[in-house]
Parts: C-alpha cells; sequence; structure tokens
C-alpha cells in the first residue's frame, strides 16, 4: 500500500539526491502496512515527484530522534527542534530505495486528489 506525503520542494529534493535519508512527522499513518511513499513536492512546485520505499519509521522524544537520524537528517538542528517544539514523540521514516520519476505529475490529473495537510493513503496503482 501506498501514501501520498506533501513535502516543501527544498526537502523533497534532497531526498532524491541521497542528502536526506529521514522525512520526519508530528503524525505518522495509522496503517501499518504502508510500504511506499509518493512524494508531492508542494508550492511553489505542486508536482509529484518520486516515491521511496520505507525502510523503517522511528519514534521516540525528538532528542533521541535527533541523536539517530542526525547525520542524514536534511535539515538544520535549529529547524528540527523548531519543528517538533511542544512534542513529546517525533517520528523519523528512514528511506530506501528512491525512484525520482522522469516526468513529474499532477495531483489532479494524475491522482484525482487534492493536496494533503500531511498524507493521503493512495488506494489505485498510477502507471508511470
Amino acid at each position: 500500500m501506498r501514501v501520498l506525503l506533501s513535502i516543501k520542494p527544498e526537502f523533497a529534493f534532497k531526498i532524491f539526491d541521497g542528502e536526506k535519508k529521514y522525512e520526519f512527522r508530528k503524525v505518522i499513518f495509522k496503517n501499518p502496512d504502508i510500504r511506499t511513499v509518493v512524494v508531492y513536492a508542494s508550492s511553489p512546485v505542486q508536482q509529484v515527484i518520486g516515491e521511496f520505499e520505507i525502510d523503517d519509521i522511528l519514534s521516540s522524544s525528538p532528542d533521541e530522534i535527533w541523536e539517530l537520524t542526525k547525520k542524514y537528517s536534511g535539515i538544520s538542528e535549529m529547524y528540527f527542534h523548531e519543528y517538533f517544539e511542544n512534542r513529546l514523540v517525533a517520528h523519523a521514516i528512514k528511506i530506501k530505495n528512491t525512484k525520482r520519476y522522469k516526468k513529474p505529475m499532477s495531483l489532479k490529473e494524475d491522482f484525482n486528489v487534492l493536496p494533503p495537510q500531511s498524507y493521503l493513503y493512495l488506494n489505485e496503482e498510477v502507471v508511470y
């Protein structure tokens, strides 16, 4: 099963450059069968640019998650701590097997969905 994540373009592109090997979330999807993340680069790009497989999902205190992921976080420590401010739990999706699409796709035309605030489950298969 797949999930669509909205990710800021600066971070989305770092995933496919190999600089960012963890995607951080305040809220993680409930379905344990999710194996693939489809990446929607949010405004101003507003396109689906690729996908990656989930290696693992780490959930712990923000301080512990930062220590485990900081080398490949793709973000500054200050940004990380601002993002998880006043949170007891931080989630880090460990990324593997990235696949950048040769031609970016449209959420509306190719997936028939609107941009999610956090995530959106994708059931039907889209041909790339």
